[in-house]
């Protein structure tokens, strides 16, 4: 019986591993970079939130300032309760007179402090009412970046594309996000975790510019492309359409960044996405609050199934966009199952092999270990293969084997969704849906008692 479910899970597998390289890889793999366009045909203001950023937010201000002297920057105070505000208004009043691009948008009790949404619905307020009724929205892009964010120098001009924002029927774009750190080891005495710590950095890194940047590739495709919470640019207009006269186009949930993209879409704009550009931002040494942070991911995309009704019966949304948007809301509702239902055939192999030894010990001699070597290579097979083109295409290094390790290790991080997917539901049954903001790398060596993590 073992060997015949393994025989049929085998088939399968290969049936959609095969289909998984031929829709997924093999496009990301040939993707093409496309011409730039000219950022001054738009008005760019940049929103940053902040909650506590006192560590990193001068020397973004300093970066967005240097690097897009033309570009507003709106930083929003969430009340933070260390410095980050002292911080802004003396980069305000830097040269003596206030600096004109450069805004401080200020959240008090009771308002405060409830999710990343509530902060950039307020900084969405505040610019429209700085803009004035007679404006134009249609030229004005808005950029949200975290506060330890690192545009891309050619950014603005990527983003005003042809096949960008440079096609008005483009609502929004989203870019590639890499990890800041991705070679930088943590100053911390045990070697071990160190190495530790660095492998972790760069398998995020390589989520971020292999797996998921090649579903969004995917996604143009079906029309679907998600927006991600660092490095989302959105026209005006399109805030403005799905604002609905309430001024809050983020909407309350957790996912607040995926549940705007589908808003725009159902809205009638087209989403995009591209690599022909970047923001960095830092990686999580620590597994803990990298558990944190996946855990608050996946109970915002359980929160957006409540959009899967309204999806299917959008007319902007096509079969294979319906199929994509729904597979993607049920995947961490897929993997309570996967928990239950994958380790059945290994249950059922060693129940076998205590029953009749001798008859098993036969069957694997004659080439049954064959199908248990095909079954495990066709398991990990689709994240072992992101370890040889992050290894080869991102980093552009030799090494066949740090491919494989890497491929393997991320077959290993992939497992902790498992995790957070049960903490996420176990978050929902508690009722627990507050929005928790992940300790930054500088404040955890710090030592002070910046942010609270659940």
């Amino acid at each position: 019986m073992f060997s015949t479910v393994i025989e049929v899970f085998t088939y399968i597998s290969s049936a959609v591993f095969i289909t998984y390289v031929c829709a997924i890889v093999v496009p990301f793999v040939n993707r093409r970079k496309y011409a730039e366009g000219n950022a001054d045909e738009f008005e760019w203001h940049i929103f940053v939130p902040c909650r506590d950023e006192e560590a990193v937010i001068g020397d973004t201000i300093f970066r967005l300032r240097a690097t897009f002297p033309d570009a507003h920057v709106w930083v929003i105070d969430d009340d933070s309760h260390d410095g980050t505000a002292r911080v802004v208004t003396a980069l305000m009043y830097a040269a003596g007179d206030p600096d004109p691009q450069l805004h401080l948008v200020r959240r008090r009790p009771p308002q405060a402090r409830t999710g990343k949404g509530d902060a950039l619905n307020a900084a969405y307020q505040e610019l429209d009412a700085w803009l004035g009724k007679h404006l134009s929205r249609e030229k004005i892009i808005v950029g949200v970046v975290d506060a330890d964010g690192v545009l891309a120098p050619n950014c603005l001009d990527v983003c005003a594309a042809d096949h960008l924002f440079g096609n008005g029927a483009v609502g929004a774009v989203q870019i590639e996000v890499q990890m800041l750190n991705q070679n930088v080891e943590p100053d911390w005495p045990s070697r071990p975790k160190r190495w530790a710590a660095l492998k972790l950095v760069q398998l995020q890194d390589m989520e971020f510019r292999t797996a998921i940047s090649a579903v969004q590739h995917s996604r143009a495709y079906a029309g679907t492309v998600a927006m991600g919470g660092n490095g989302q640019f959105t026209r005006m207009s399109a805030l403005h359409s799905i604002a609905r006269g309430t001024g809050q186009p983020w909407r309350g949930l957790l996912l607040e960044d995926y549940e705007l993209g589908l808003h725009l879409l159902m809205a009638g704009w087209r989403t995009a996405a591209t690599s022909d550009t970047h923001v960095s931002q830092e990686g999580l040494y620590s597994l803990r609050r990298f558990i944190t942070q996946r855990t608050r991911w996946g109970q915002g995309t359980m929160q957006c199934i409540r959009y899967l009704p309204a999806v299917w019966r959008s007319s902007y949304f096509g079969a294979v966009g319906v199929a994509e948007v729904g597979y993607y809301l049920v995947q961490p509702w897929l993997q309570l199952v996967g928990i239950a239902v994958y380790p059945i055939p290994f249950m059922l192999l060693l129940w076998q092999v205590i029953s009749d030894p001798s008859a098993k010990v036969t069957a694997v001699s004659g080439g049954g270990w064959l199908m248990l070597v095909l079954f495990a290579v066709l398991a990990t097979g689709p994240f072992v293969i992101w370890g040889f083109i992050y290894q080869f295409q991102c980093r552009r290094q030799r090494g066949l084997f740090t491919g494989l390790g890497m491929g393997l290790g991320f077959a290993l991080y992939v497992c902790t969704f498992y995790v957070t997917s049960l903490r996420a539901v176990w978050r929902i049954i508690r009722g627990q849906h507050g929005w928790a903001k992940t300790r930054r790398n500088a404040e955890a060596v710090s030592g002070r008692e910046i942010a609270i993590e659940v």
